[in-house]
């Protein structure tokens, strides 16, 4: 039995109801029920919480970075005591399998709040020398003061965390606008944080429609770097709102996953699950462009159908056999519909799906799709579907596969397979993203590396993972000691 619960947001070191009476009301996509209600915040709760960081910031700045460091670690301690309550309602609130994915994401979730502990610890500086022979030079790193950060449904811990975490080790306050649609999470992340007991106002949690909060939170004088995971069009338009500060923006992608013809085409299609499947596809970093070679694309066809009936599950996220649960939305479900409707009108061939699953408690459960014959002026080719899809397209040779990755918008992640290394080198070095996997799923990653898009792409500025985020929420200091 599910139990509803009234939840509040987190302000000054309180839990309050907010300054309006309305609420918003979450329902589990895995079961359809209401799961409980949290306040819908408005600017007003914004104003209220960054006014509340600012005054707590700089007694948290002038902590040592050791104790900052020891408050990151409580975290920690409180969330490895909760893991279950955490990851039970990580399934419930967003869809992940709880043992194939949800547990998973809760580990993580530690693992940032602890290497934020240690990277603060790390933060030094320089002695640069000076012209004159009578003064020392120093430099180093300072809080810029309240971070704003705006985060995501489909990742609803650990994108949070890449950025709060090293965002409060490194001496700022934060004000955090989590997405809607896991609000209830964001609650079970707040507690964690709320209850290491740092001073008040250093974290301040909102509710509420990022339309309001989150542009309030990046508009806001009080607020001087933004932190924000998340679409390319919201992305854009925080850019906006926060035009003149210290902004990280980690924003959308289509993954493309390129198949040489010198391949191992059994691994690549085992790697395809975690590329097209985890999290049922809503990933930044999801495979949406799988660039065959033409004389191994009906192998590598074969061999993914083989691949998806023997290791992915459909079905309901609780269960230990289950590796796919449902769509969070019905919005993200829609484009699915619409990406795959639009591809069949203009020639695709279905191999796989293409619709939504019956017999499941939501309409949000959708088949695992493979599509062939895709061709750039379709939706699936341009745009970032973000579902369970596997979108295929034959290419002649490696350099047809550099121009259509080169010519697209986005610039996030690259795939490439092939059995030559020094030919997968000479790709990444030559494909335009922020990262580049050679003979690994697009979806893997590893939270302490610089993560990020590519300059002059619509996927972002700055760098998630591990301390790069502290180079965007800190800034160098110069201090001249005259020694006479």
């Amino acid at each position: 039995m599910t139990r509803t619960q009234d939840h509040r947001m987190y302000v000054a070191g309180d839990w309050t109801p907010g300054a309006s009476a309305r609420r918003l009301e979450a329902t589990s996509p895995a079961t359809g029920e209401p799961i409980g209600t949290v306040p819908e915040g408005t600017r007003e709760d914004a104003r209220r919480a960054i006014l509340a960081a600012n005054d707590a910031w700089p007694a948290w700045a002038a902590r040592s970075a050791f104790e900052r460091a020891a408050a990151m670690d409580r975290v920690a301690d409180l969330i490895e005591e909760r893991r279950d309550h955490l990851a039970y309602t990580l399934t419930l609130d967003q869809g992940k399998p709880l043992h194939a994915e949800a547990y998973d994401e809760v580990d993580e979730l530690v693992v940032y709040f602890r290497m934020a502990a240690a990277d603060a610890t790390r933060l030094d500086g320089s002695m640069p020398p000076s012209v004159d022979a009578t003064k020392r030079v120093f430099l180093h790193r300072v809080p810029r003061g309240v971070v704003g950060v705006i985060t995501p449904w489909n990742w609803p811990y650990t994108m949070p965390a890449e950025l709060l975490a090293p965002a409060l080790a490194s001496g700022n306050a934060v004000v955090w606008s989590p997405a809607s649609s896991t609000s209830i999470c964001a609650v079970g992340l707040a507690e964690c944080i709320a209850d290491a007991e740092l001073p008040p106002g250093v974290f301040n949690m909102i509710t509420g429609p990022g339309s309001e909060v989150g542009d309030e939170i990046a508009a806001s004088p009080g607020t001087q770097a933004i932190g924000f995971v998340g679409s390319t069009a919201t992305g854009r338009r925080v850019a906006e709102r926060a035009a003149g500060k210290a902004t990280l923006l980690e924003m959308g992608g289509n993954g493309p996953m390129v198949i040489l013809e010198d391949a191992d085409l059994d691994a690549a299609a085992e790697a395809t699950l975690a590329s097209a499947f985890l999290c049922a596809g809503q990933s930044c970093t999801a495979g949406e462009r799988f660039l065959v070679h033409e004389r191994v694309y009906d192998g590598f066809l074969a061999r993914l159908e083989a691949a998806i009936g023997r290791g992915l599950r459909l079905g309901d996220p609780f269960s230990p056999e289950t590796t796919m649960g449902p769509l969070n939305n019905e919005t993200t479900a829609s484009k699915m519909d619409r990406h795959v409707a639009d591809a069949l009108d203009r020639g695709a061939e279905l191999l796989r799906g293409g619709s939504r699953a019956g017999g499941f408690p939501t309409r949000l459960y959708y088949e695992p799709t493979v599509l062939g014959g895709v061709t750039e002026e379709m939706e699936v080719a341009r745009e970032e579907t973000f579902g369970p899809i596997v979108p295929v397209t034959a290419i002649r040779d490696e350099a047809e596969a550099l121009r259509t990755i080169n010519s697209s918008p986005y610039g996030l992640l690259t795939a490439v397979w092939t059995g030559d290394l020094a030919r997968g080198l000479r790709f990444a070095e030559s494909v335009r993203t922020g990262w580049v996997n050679v003979n690994a799923s697009s979806n893997h990653w590893e939270s302490h590396l610089p993560f990020g898009g590519r300059a002059g792409s619509r996927s972002g500025i700055g760098r998630v993972g591990g301390r790069y985020p502290m180079e965007t929420f800190t800034e160098l200091k110069t201090v001249i000691l005259s020694l006479r």
